[in-house]
């Protein structure tokens, strides 16, 4: 009498971003996997700005999730209701898995994150905004945070001649959790390359569409005019979980984000997860997304095969490099303040690519 196999768990990850990729990969052979997200491939949002001021980065910056799963699938679809029992498709097809990742992640303003549906519309755009950018003489960022300040830096590295202007109401630059000696040494190199900072006033946001050549003029409200070819919002992380019903929409903060347990379980929830920046867990960084990601595989794989107990998410310390093109740049890590050398060495001359290239099992130099 032969014996009787039973059918793997299965698992449905809403969401392709850094950490719905991560968990994925990371329960294809313990788990019937389906990973459901819209678009037809991963974009290596770490590297957007470079493929704005470099569109031969277009090549190294999106990766099919056709090629993630072994075993797995992949439907190219949007959710439109998820409850914590069932997950409905805009195709009409209602999924009911075992265990459910959320990793819908957030929405920011184009190009910093790319999410058009098809390959060929995604590089499309950028490279339009890139000819925008490239014809421009002046170029407003609004914001002062990691995003503003390394599109800063992107763009004088690779049109130098160009006038940048990044203006914020906050006081300072890089607001957060770190240290004084990093945002002095940002803005030391920030001055070097030339950058103008606007700081400590509120500007009302230009009339015309980010990223597309316009004459922008906006006032401060301090008085003063700022004057620009094309601009920039380099803020408005938004989470993305306007979808979910129920308990889901229930367990959500007053600011849209999902409460979750230190293992990472939406709250009231034995088998839902979040992660990333649609929930609390964490600061929203793409590393601490791919992190949680993995965490989340590892203690669903925990309670598959039973052979080890589910861990908690530690949160990190505060922990950041901010490039400034490839040779530039200033991080903090747990041994102290880094500058440009190391701020390229980790970050600022690759991008990452080659870490979640592995992931897909691509060429980091050619998709």
């Amino acid at each position: 009498m032969s014996e009787r196999i039973s059918p793997r768990p299965s698992v449905v990850v809403v969401g392709g971003g850094y950490g719905g990729i991560n968990a994925a990969k990371a329960l294809d052979d313990v788990a019937e996997v389906t990973l459901v997200d819209p678009t037809e491939a991963f974009t290596h949002n770490v590297a957007a700005w470079r493929a704005l001021v470099e569109p031969e980065w277009l090549d190294r910056i999106f990766f099919p999730y056709d090629r993630l799963l072994k075993r797995g699938r992949f439907v190219r679809d949007r959710v439109v209701a998820a409850d914590g029992r069932e997950v409905t498709l805009g195709s009409g097809e209602r999924l009911t898995p075992d265990y459910l990742v959320l990793a819908t992640g957030s929405s920011y303003p184009f190009p910093a994150k790319v999410d058009e549906p098809d390959l060929a519309t995604a590089r499309d755009r950028v490279r339009a905004a890139h000819d925008a950018l490239r014809g421009a003489e002046r170029v407003l960022l609004v914001g002062a945070g990691p995003s503003g300040l390394e599109l800063a830096g992107e763009i004088k590295a690779f049109f130098p001649e160009k006038h940048v202007t990044v203006a914020d109401a906050g006081p300072d630059i890089l607001p957060g959790p770190y240290a004084p000696e990093l945002r002095e040494e940002l803005r030391r190199q920030l001055d070097k390359l030339g950058v103008e900072l606007r700081l400590g006033s509120p500007l009302d946001l230009p009339a015309a569409e980010p990223a597309t050549r316009a004459a922008i003029s906006v006032r401060t409200g301090d008085g003063e005019e700022l004057t620009a070819d094309v601009w920039y919002r380099c803020f408005g992380v938004s989470p993305a979980t306007g979808y979910l019903r129920g308990a889901l929409a229930q367990a959500r903060d007053e600011r849209g984000y999902l409460r979750v347990d230190r293992q990472l379980r939406v709250d009231g929830q034995d088998r839902v997860y979040a992660l990333g920046d649609m929930a609390d867990a964490d600061l929203n960084m793409a590393g601490r997304a791919s992190m949680q990601g993995q965490l989340i595989a590892a203690n669903i794989r925990a309670l598959i095969t039973g052979e080890a107990e589910p861990a908690d998410y530690q949160p990190m310390p505060p922990v950041i490099i901010v490039p400034l093109g490839p040779e530039g740049g200033a991080g903090q890590m747990p041994d102290g303040i880094k500058g440009p050398e190391a701020a390229a060495g980790i970050k600022g001359r690759s991008m990452l690519v080659e870490m979640y290239a592995a992931l897909f099992d691509a060429d980091p130099t050619s998709n």
